[in-house]
């Protein structure tokens, strides 16, 4: 499996890898909670690209997985004490970790989470921080398997789709030495 920045000749598969899972999830129990048509979308992949901010896990030459690193945390992360101040710069914030539904419990999110502190390292961040749905379980348990730190329960403002209670975790990242 091969990890690497998305880019535009991606959005069209991203698009049909966001519609297809939610189909999946709205067939079995949907742990995030996600509403085809509400999030992911077509344009929350467009915007993750453009940005530049958007990976992508490739196997077999489809898109397997993939994640939104950004430095802009949701509103509500600004209302809990993360133990450490830091500048929105120095973290990344997880946003729309999805694997394709034919990879389902295949390691791509494994995958994916590993990435994501390798790549946090090497860009120099101090921390990783994410929200979970409070009933998304099996992501709970990836996060808390990679030693994401659980800091506070808060509401992001997605009561209107039945989302109220996110779990915010942190992950920080030890600083590397510089080459010699």
């Amino acid at each position: 499996m091969q990890i690497r920045k998305g880019t535009e000749a991606d959005i069209e598969a991203l698009a049909a890898l966001y519609d297809g899972l939610n189909d999946y999830l709205s067939c079995h129990v949907n742990y995030p909670g996600w509403i085809k048509g509400i999030y992911p979308t077509r344009e929350d992949a467009a915007r993750g690209v453009e940005e530049g901010c958007l990976f992508v896990a490739v196997a077999d030459g489809s898109i397997a997985g993939t994640v939104i690193l950004r430095h802009r945390p949701e509103e509500g992360y600004r209302k809990v004490d993360w133990k450490i101040l830091l500048d929105d710069q120095e973290v990344f914030v997880v946003y729309t970790l999805a694997v394709h539904p034919r990879y389902l419990h295949m390691g791509v999110g494994k995958a994916l989470m590993e990435f994501v502190l390798t790549y946090a390292s090497r860009m120099h961040m101090k921390a990783v921080r994410l929200d979970v749905y409070e009933k998304n379980l099996p992501a709970i348990c990836l996060y808390e398997e990679f030693g994401f730190q659980y800091m506070a329960t808060v509401d992001l403002g997605y009561g209107m789709y039945g989302l109220d209670r996110f779990r915010l975790y942190q992950r920080l990242i030890p600083s590397q030495p510089e080459d010699a």
